[in-house]
């Protein structure tokens, strides 16, 4: 049951990280130093894509905690 509930978790993680809209040059601007990344630089989310990162976090502290738990099982 845990198990089937983790696999439901992780795709739907997968899923909502590919739907955040990418914040930089990716990883080729991190190596180029196009753009200047700034990971802690401040972003207003607004609509769709403030549920998509709440959603995101919510799922990846929901994966965190059923790792540890079925561990412990």
């Amino acid at each position: 049951m845990l198990n089937a509930l983790l696999m439901i978790v992780s795709a739907s993680l997968i899923v909502l990280s590919l739907l955040q809209s990418g914040k930089s040059d990716g990883i080729s601007g991190a190596f180029t130093g196009n753009g200047g990344l700034n990971l802690f630089q401040n972003t207003k989310e607004r609509g769709s894509e403030k549920v998509i990162s709440n959603a995101t976090m919510i799922l990846g502290i929901l994966f965190f905690v059923l790792v540890i738990v079925i561990r412990l099982v």
